[in-house]
């Protein structure tokens, strides 16, 4: 019953205090409820209401039960660990991108946020270093290679090499920015022109580079087209 909700401060806490089913079962409701509370103030009662009838259901004891009981607090502990550091990483990182000149440049772009934002300066910098929109492309693996077979073309594929964290990190991008009407239009065109929803995605991302390109060459922010040049 923990399992799907292990991330919430809560399922930590009472893994950490009792371990498992055997001393959660022992447990009063009124001790899981004072355990808990702080972690979930407006929830406690239904989670500790489940967790009981959770129990109470649970007839079949699997062999190994008591060894995993004391192995599983120090599981949430470190899982609690390693959350809190990810949640400092990224409040770290959230800084690091308020602090860099460009970082008003990159985020008003749709669809970059704190950490794509961060990834695109670690991986580009100012662009300065790619003398066109295509050499980005190419280094971020989004420049689409022609497949031939003797005297046939097969067609055009992204290519397998590049820059895969900033591959990545325009990827996520293009799919976050699908709730701008400009990205969302010319995504729809590559689906209706029969290409999946990952190529599409691909296509618009290359498409974006050219744009942000521009952007940090320029240290200018994003400008959606006027309606009728588009």
């Amino acid at each position: 019953m923990l399992g799907p909700k292990i991330t919430h401060p809560a399922a930590q806490e009472l893994l950490i205090r009792y371990g498992g089913p055997t001393a959660l079962a022992k447990a009063s409701p009124a001790q899981l409820n004072r355990a808990i509370a702080k972690h979930a103030p407006h929830s406690h009662a239904r989670l500790v209401t489940a967790l009981k009838d959770a129990l109470a259901q649970q007839t079949l004891v699997v062999p190994g039960t008591a060894a995993a009981e004391k192995v599983l607090p120090k599981l949430a502990a470190m899982l609690r660990s390693l959350l809190a550091d990810r949640a400092q990483a990224a409040k770290d990182l959230e800084e690091m991108l308020d602090d860099h000149p460009l970082a008003q440049v990159l985020t008003s772009m749709p669809g970059i946020g704190v950490r794509t934002g961060a990834r695109i300066l670690l991986e580009v910098g100012d662009g300065s270093a790619f003398p066109t929109p295509g050499h980005l492309a190419s280094y971020a693996g989004l420049a689409p290679i022609t497949r031939r077979s003797g005297s046939s073309i097969r067609g055009e594929h992204p290519p397998r090499a590049g820059n895969k964290h900033l591959k990545r990190a325009f990827f996520l991008a293009a799919f976050a920015a699908l709730h701008d009407p400009t990205s969302r239009a010319y995504y729809d065109r590559k689906r209706a022109e029969g290409k999946k929803h990952d190529a599409a995605l691909i296509c618009l991302a290359r498409r974006r580079v050219d744009v942000l390109h521009a952007m940090l060459r320029h240290g200018t922010t994003y400008q959606p087209p006027l309606r009728d040049a588009a």
